[in-house]
Order: structure tokens, then C-alpha cells, then sequence
């Protein structure tokens, strides 16, 4: 009779023990440090569930700023989603990890045009495609009518306080590049000072530099005009008829963001499933129908429903966008350029 009681008083508390601790061992989290609104949230719950795991997405507003918290010490990310550029010299400054290509069968389904024209990392070495996208201009089209598809809709005094440029380093300055007839790499200190002064006639009619509100801005018709990625373009003419875009005939920029590993990742074969996991075709359109941006897997385009795929990113800009490059001791002439633009104040 003892032990009977015994026993059943050990399993209660080994019951109650197993309730405060969550019912069993705890769940594998993954680290995922991302642009903000880039995944299918219904994506992460079916990952979550196939994997017997936690999903904890923190976000970044720039390249820079992941860059500059990585080098500063921040650790417990599993998996990044920086542009390509940012990616090339992460790897080159041994940040993020070779990878075993083996354990993301889904990389084979990478455009391989995608791969031999535009990609720094052609050979998927140390980083995986994910989505695609360019810089353009959103406009009220209700208020404005049809406009001039230059850059220099910013020149316009009429719209002074109702109109943003990316809060961005190498987009604003390569808007300025481009408007001035230069390339969105070129570093040759005249052209920068050229771009420099046209941005700070530009930044007169300006409400703000701004890489967070201006799609609710422009949404809402607190703001007229703005630059902004064709994600969150696409996205916010789809939620108001009144904005239409356009993409300046001097030139944009075009970019890819990719997956990679840091080295200091915790649950790198978890990681390696998450890869492969948006590599899948039928997970990559849903993305590109939650995130209005391209995926380099051709596969996909025959999973997408109720959008064109196409009207993602033009086929045009195979050849007429510009990738953003890193230009190592030369990425000082842009800081020193951009520190300029944003303390002028006049």
C-alpha cells in the first residue's frame, strides 16, 4: 500500500514537473535576421510545424546597420538575409560560412541565367538567392496625373513636404548618380560631388529620408511622391487605386538578397532545412505573392495565382538595372558623401 502511494505521488509530481516545464523538452529555435514583411507568415507556422521548432525573425532597416551589429558582436542568428553585395564582403570577412550545398537539394532550382549574369556568388559558395527587386518611384496619380518618369519629379517645389528618398546611403546616392549621367558604382570624387549637390536641391522639397513609413505614407496620401523597393511599391498600389509607379529612365538600381549562415549560428542544420524549405517552388510563389518581390526559381512562376509574375521584375532589367557593389576602401567616398548630404543644412 506504501509503495503504491509512493509511486502515484512520484508520478503526480512528475506530471506537475513536465506542465511547468512545457510539457517536454523544449522546441529548437531558429534565428532568422531579415528586412521587415519579407516572409509568408503562413510559411513560418508550416516550417514551425514540420520541424518541431520556434521561428524568431528579427528585422533590419538597412545593410549597414545588420553589418555594423554583426561586427560590433551580435550573435544567435542561424540564418541572414543581407544583399548580395553586403553578402560577397560578409563572406570575404569570414562573418558567414561556406555552405554544403548537399543540404539544400531546392538550390538546384536557381535561375541558372540568374546565376551566370547577374550573381556575385555564381557557384552559391556561401549564399542562395531569394528574392529579387529594384528601386523606383511610387506617385498619387488621383492628385498628380500621369508624371515624367525621371528622377527629377523630385525637383518639383509644388510637392515641397509630401515626397521621400530612401533613407538609404547607396540608393539616394546612386538616384543622384544616375540623374547626373554616372553609374550607381562610380566612385570618382567629381561625379559624387555632382550627385551630392543635386540630392541637396532635391532634399529641399523633401519631408524626410525615410526607409520605414513611406509606404503607409504614401498609402494614406500624407505623401505624393516617394522612392522606395518594388515590394512595398507593388504592395501599396494594390491597397490604393490612386498611386501608380514609375521607373526613372536614367537608370535604377536592381538587387538580389540572399540566404546565408553566420558562423556563429547555433542550429546551422536547421538553418540548412529553412534554406531549402523557401527554395521549394511552391513556397517561393507564395512568397512572391505575400511579398510582391521576384524569385529567382523559375519553377515557381507556374505555382503563382492571382498576380503576374512578370510585372515583379521587368524583364528589361537583366539589362538595363545595376547591381550595387561593394567598393571596399572605396565605400568611404559614399560615407563621407552621405554624411554631407544628411548634416547640410541648408
Amino acid at each position: 500500500m506504501k509503495n503504491t502511494l509512493q509511486k502515484t505521488l512520484a508520478g503526480a509530481i512528475a506530471a506537475l514537473a513536465m506542465l511547468i516545464t512545457g510539457c517536454g523538452p523544449s522546441q529548437p529555435v531558429l534565428n532568422v535576421y531579415s528586412w521587415s514583411d519579407y516572409i509568408d507568415e503562413g510559411l513560418v507556422s508550416d516550417f514551425e510545424k514540420q520541424n518541431n521548432c520556434k521561428v524568431i525573425i528579427d528585422t533590419f532597416d538597412s545593410n549597414e546597420f545588420m553589418y555594423s551589429k554583426l561586427k560590433a558582436g551580435a550573435k544567435g542568428y542561424d540564418v541572414i538575409v543581407p544583399t548580395s553585395y553586403m553578402a560577397k564582403l560578409m563572406f570575404e570577412q569570414k562573418l558567414i560560412e561556406p555552405l554544403d550545398l548537399s543540404k539544400i537539394p531546392n538550390a538546384q532550382k536557381i535561375d541558372k541565367l540568374y546565376l551566370k549574369n547577374l550573381a556575385f556568388d555564381k557557384t552559391m559558395k556561401y549564399s542562395v538567392p531569394y528574392m529579387l527587386g529594384y528601386t523606383c518611384i511610387a506617385y498619387n496619380k488621383g492628385k498628380l496625373g500621369k508624371i515624367d518618369n525621371s528622377w527629377n519629379v523630385f525637383s518639383r517645389e509644388d510637392l515641397k513636404g509630401r515626397m521621400t528618398l530612401l533613407d538609404d546611403m547607396r540608393e539616394t546616392i546612386g538616384a543622384g548618380l544616375f540623374f547626373t549621367g554616372n553609374k550607381i558604382n562610380c566612385v570618382d570624387p567629381a561625379a559624387l560631388q555632382k550627385a551630392k549637390e543635386q540630392i541637396l536641391k532635391w532634399k529641399k522639397n523633401l519631408a524626410k529620408f525615410d526607409n520605414e513609413v513611406y509606404k503607409i505614407g504614401i498609402t494614406s496620401g500624407e505623401f505624393l511622391v516617394v522612392q522606395g523597393y518594388s515590394g512595398d511599391i507593388l504592395q501599396a498600389i494594390s491597397e490604393a487605386k490612386d498611386l501608380d509607379m514609375m521607373i526613372p529612365r536614367e537608370g535604377v538600381s536592381i538587387s538580389c538578397d540572399d540566404l546565408v549562415i553566420p558562423v556563429t549560428a547555433q542550429h546551422k542544420d536547421l538553418a540548412y532545412k529553412f534554406i531549402n524549405f523557401v527554395c521549394d517552388p511552391k513556397n517561393a510563389a507564395r512568397n512572391m505573392a505575400f511579398t510582391c518581390y521576384f524569385s529567382p526559381i523559375p519553377e515557381a512562376k507556374k505555382y503563382a495565382k492571382g498576380f503576374d509574375v512578370d510585372m515583379l521584375f521587368p524583364k528589361s532589367l537583366y539589362t538595363t538595372g545595376q547591381l550595387i557593389q561593394d567598393m571596399g576602401e572605396k565605400n568611404k567616398l559614399f560615407i563621407d558623401t552621405w554624411d554631407e548630404i544628411k548634416l547640410d543644412q541648408k
